[in-house]
């Protein structure tokens, strides 16, 4: 019996030995209470085993409401700038480069004097033909004073006339005379009062008498025909002055012809710019501009008003008009920003890139604006509509050609995965047919950590003053 108690004794001491090493060397925990107050002040024992699991921490997250009327049609392209005006000046004529007052990056004014080419031959022609002038203006003169002639010639051979028909009437009146006294001989004779030889005497006279009738007849016709003739005169020597006024100004043609000419070796400023290139120097020999080999004296740029062109797609072509507005920035001028508007449109599409050319006017009055510049233009092609839009960074997936996407949203401060059906994208924001309303809360720029009832602590962000809030 002793021995079989000993026994026993050393096994309970084993195993009470064994527990303390197990729990010294943590290997058996013990459960734990926690002492629990109640809302009525009691307390209570609570197993500490059952609190070991705790809850994941939200995820912090901003959250925006869908906006109506806050999706504007819009389109950005790469815009190049151009000067509004470019012009490559020529010669007309041909000679030697005489003066060039002007040079690269000089500015000009309209009209002032850039450059001579001297034309001696030319300036000699001038005179020339200024002579030619003047001896057609002495011709004119001379023309007309056979006018003056003519008419006067006419109106002699109408007193001529006036004469002749005078002398006919008194030749008449003789013959009549004659003819009465020849008459009264003969009677005479017959009574045998007078001798026959005065009656043959009186017959003499009476024939005599009527050959002068006659002349004076022919005196009238002959006269009459003179004042024809006086008339023609005059017709003729008023085409003469006429013929002789033509040549004057065929004279005067070619002298301002040459005149022109000669100003056309004066290059002029067309309008107010800057000189961007130059071809030649004083001395070097001047092609006429519609000669082979001919090239540019120099080139101005109008810089106050500049082109900005732009290229819109296919999409968009409906949608542009003249006066639509534009934010234009340039890569050369960082930071800044040019309002302006769509100032003209081709009304066609290049059939090879399927774009339309725009152009907007820029003011340039500072002259940071240089030509050949490039950047983006953005153009609002078309005024917000009343449908829910938000921004198309709260897309968590978009299904191509079904019009279809999905996003986040917070409920109950957790993420839900809500499919939602899309319409218009213009780059930045999505219009929201169907699934969300404006009240919902849509998380922004959603990350790979969200899943489906993620708890969340949601930031409302002010899309119109981009301020962060609490959302209430």
């Amino acid at each position: 019996m002793k021995t079989k108690s000993a026994f026993h004794w050393k096994l309970w001491a084993g195993v009470f030995l064994l527990v303390i090493l197990a729990v010294g060397a943590g290997l058996l925990k013990t459960p734990s209470s926690t002492v629990v107050k109640a809302e009525d002040g009691s307390s209570s024992f609570q197993d500490s085993a059952q609190t070991d699991e705790e809850p994941p921490s939200p995820i912090a997250v901003k959250v925006i409401r869908p906006r109506k009327g806050a999706m504007e049609r819009i389109t950005t392209q790469p815009g190049s700038v151009q000067a509004f005006e470019s012009v490559d000046l020529f010669a007309k004529v041909s000679g030697f480069l005489k003066t060039q007052k002007v040079d690269i990056g000089d500015r000009v004014k309209k009209d002032e004097v850039l450059a001579v080419v001297d034309v001696p031959e030319l300036e000699k022609q001038v005179e020339r033909d200024k002579a030619a002038v003047e001896q057609a203006r002495s011709k004119v003169s001379q023309m007309k004073a056979r006018v003056t002639v003519a008419q006067a010639d006419l109106e002699a051979a109408k007193a001529a006339v006036i004469q002749a028909e005078a002398n006919a009437k008194s030749a008449a009146a003789w013959v009549r005379f004659r003819g009465l006294q020849h008459q009264r001989m003969k009677d005479l004779f017959a009574s045998r009062s007078i001798e026959e030889k005065l009656v043959d005497e009186s017959k003499e006279r009476y024939e005599a008498s009527v050959e002068t009738e006659q002349a004076a007849q022919a005196a009238i016709a002959t006269t009459k025909a003179k004042v024809t003739a006086g008339a023609a005169k005059i017709m003729q020597a008023q085409a003469d002055v006429a013929a002789a006024q033509a040549e004057v100004q065929v004279a005067q043609a070619d002298l301002e012809k040459v005149q022109v000419q000669v100003a056309f070796a004066t290059i002029h400023a067309p309008f107010d710019g800057v000189v961007t290139h130059r071809g030649m120097f004083p001395g070097d020999f001047v092609r006429a501009a519609n000669e082979s080999g001919s090239m540019p004296l120099l080139n101005v740029q109008r810089t106050d008003l500049m082109r900005v062109i732009v290229q819109v797609p296919d999409r968009d072509v409906i949608y542009a008009d003249v006066g639509d507005s534009a934010i234009i920035e340039i890569d050369a001028l960082p930071g800044e920003k040019f309002t302006a508007k769509i100032s003209r449109i081709a009304q066609s599409q290049d059939p090879q890139t399927r774009l339309m050319r725009v152009e907007i006017d820029l003011p340039n009055t500072k002259g940071k604006i240089r030509n050949g510049m490039y950047g983006r233009v953005t153009i609002l092609l078309d005024k917000a509509t009343d449908k829910l839009s938000i921004p198309t960074s709260c897309l968590v997936s978009k299904v191509q050609g079904q019009g279809k996407g999905s996003v986040y949203v917070v409920r109950k401060d957790k993420a839900h995965l809500v499919t939602v059906r899309l319409g218009e994208d213009n780059g930045l924001r999505v219009e929201i047919l169907e699934g969300i309303g404006p009240e919902d809360q849509v998380i922004l720029n959603p990350g790979y950590s969200l899943v489906e009832g993620a708890p969340v602590t949601a930031t409302y962000w002010d899309e119109t003053t981009l301020k962060t809030g609490t959302d209430n």
